[in-house]
């Protein structure tokens, strides 16, 4: 694995952010937007800032989430642009590999993260006296969490885009509107409907979240819930790469990179 390829493909994504200023909606403008929402619904439900548990739950399930939003889009959407730009058959006969493919979006996206991440942090702030950073080291187990099974989420669209085409880009972003609810981002999941809290359990996320809801209440980290999450990322890491190493075997033996050149 070339360090050298890595940082091109890095590099290659952030020439065409900087030439595409628009692309950074999904850095900062969105996740202002879902700070201001949901701080806002805090205030009102828990009557007034920092008044109530559900008001911590809100705008810290909220920047949490946007650690799985923006390594899941940061690394989707960064393969999709290859095929926005008809530029995959020229990466696939380069000596590129995909792991180094791989490593170099994740790392743009890891850039992305931190900023999206903490312009969160930092509105919650200054606008809401919510600040994040009091769980202390607790939250790098969760984040790490959070990271992998958004990167597993954006090889499985990864995947069923090689499999299916460019009319499957649309799971990139509808993907985790069906993950968050289902992930008790927001809420114990004890407040699910009963038939989907079997789902619910199986999923990291929910356990990640869960993990955090302790901690904000002033708890110690539950190590159980940790390690429950953790088990389950790299299962459903171990899934995802079997998945879209298939899905890239079938692309290249039927000949589907014809549809992006």
């Amino acid at each position: 694995m070339s360090w050298l390829r890595i940082r091109a493909v890095a590099r290659r994504h952030f020439y065409v952010l900087k030439r595409s200023p628009h692309r950074l909606f999904d850095v900062t403008v969105w996740p202002l937007v879902d700070v201001l929402l949901f701080g806002s619904i805090g205030v009102f439900v828990s009557g007034g800032a920092g008044g109530g548990p559900a008001f911590a739950y809100l705008l810290g399930g909220i920047i949490l989430w946007h650690v799985v939003y923006q390594s899941q889009i940061a690394l989707s959407t960064g393969f999709l642009e290859e095929t926005w730009s008809r530029n995959l058959l020229n990466l696939m006969v380069s000596p590129l590999t995909e792991a180094e493919y791989a490593c170099g979006v994740a790392l743009f996206g890891m850039m992305k993260l931190v900023m999206g991440v903490t312009l969160t942090a930092l509105l919650a702030l200054i606008a809401y006296a919510f600040n994040v950073l009091e769980a202390g080291l607790a939250l790098v187990p969760i984040i790490a969490i959070l990271l992998i099974v958004g990167w597993a989420i954006a090889l499985f669209v990864i995947g069923v885009v090689f499999r299916f085409g460019s009319g499957a880009e649309a799971l990139a972003w509808g993907i985790l509107f069906a993950v968050m609810p289902l992930s008790g981002v927001f809420y114990p999941i004890d407040a699910l409907p009963e038939v989907l809290r079997p789902i619910s359990m199986a999923l990291p996320t929910t356990h990640a979240f869960s993990a955090l809801r302790a901690v904000l209440d002033g708890n110690a980290l539950p190590w159980s819930e940790i390690g429950i999450a953790a088990l389950s990322a790299a299962a459903l890491s171990a899934g995802a790469l079997v998945f879209v190493a298939r899905m890239m075997a079938l692309f290249r033996r039927r000949g589907y990179i014809s549809r992006y050149s």
